[in-house]
């Protein structure tokens, strides 16, 4: 791949990431006038500001190896995917975008079933609060290993680079979207076919029998399919037994398992009742 071409490749991606981070604002204004739901102002204070230093320390580490190393792969690989035969079109893109799809949904269900990548991925349901800036709450290891993953996703459909790029801005605004503690029209019938705000704000109890579901990120098909969809109110937002105030306690959560805090706890003499 020449030069201009990655030149070009980083450009188109920084322009649609543009339109994504003004849809993130647009999101922002909207919860912040007419929220869903009510939390306390220090909760909001505190879950605003630590998700924001986390998105400008990940996006500091990850910013020139994200942009380029999906766009790499795809250009390198484009031809010899599963979709490589299929000519430019609609249908071609459509299906990319739906395997796309089905595989961070499966990406994000391993997530919570594995114990080693819950310890990275728990970071981001560590928010108390529920609001639009808890899309950019991730460890930078669960970053970096979904940039792996999705490479491998890259590979094995050969999917072209541009379309790629493409998907990921549309993947990462309905991550802003369905964080946003906002009411939305007509949202029932909506998030039949699309992951909303009321869908994946049960993905964010406080219960792990009810944030273990609704794993979609833009289609709600894949949760009824493999039968992880939940439709309730959770009580509670967040995890237990977790807690960050700032980005640096965020970053040291992933290696503090919950098993060891209760150990520590029990360490603890218990007074006479």
């Amino acid at each position: 791949m020449n030069a201009i071409g990655t030149e070009n490749g980083i450009l188109f991606n920084q322009a649609l990431f543009g339109l994504a981070i003004l849809a993130f604002l647009l999101l922002l204004a909207l919860e912040k006038k007419r929220p869903y739901r009510y939390f306390p102002p220090k909760v909001y204070k505190e879950s605003i500001v630590t998700n924001t230093m986390a998105f400008l320390v990940n996006n500091l580490i990850l910013t020139v190896l994200r942009a380029s190393s999906l766009f790499l792969v795809a250009q390198q690989f484009a031809g010899y995917g599963l979709l490589s035969s299929m000519p430019n079109g609609p249908i071609k893109w459509l299906l990319a975008f739906a395997c796309f799809d089905l595989a961070i949904y499966a990406w994000h269900y391993a997530s919570h079933q594995s114990e080693y990548l819950w310890r990275f991925h728990k970071i981001h349901h560590s928010d108390k609060s529920f609001n639009v800036s808890t899309g950019f709450r991730f460890h930078v290891f669960d970053l970096l290993l979904e940039i792996g993953y999705k490479c491998l996703f890259v590979v094995v459909f050969g999917v072209d680079a541009y379309l790629v790029l493409s998907i990921e801005i549309v993947e990462l605004f309905f991550i802003f979207f369905h964080h946003a503690n906002i009411r939305v029209p007509n949202e029932e019938a909506l998030s039949q076919f699309i992951i909303t705000p009321s869908l994946h704000r049960t993905h964010h109890s406080k219960l792990r029998s009810e944030h273990d579901s609704n794993y979609g990120i833009v289609l709600a098909v894949w949760d009824r399919i493999f039968g992880t969809r939940k439709e309730l109110v959770p009580a509670s937002i967040g995890l237990d037994l977790i807690e960050a105030e700032n980005f640096i306690q965020l970053f040291s959560l992933a290696f503090i398992t919950e098993r060891k805090i209760r150990q520590l706890l029990g360490w603890i003499p218990k007074g006479k009742k």
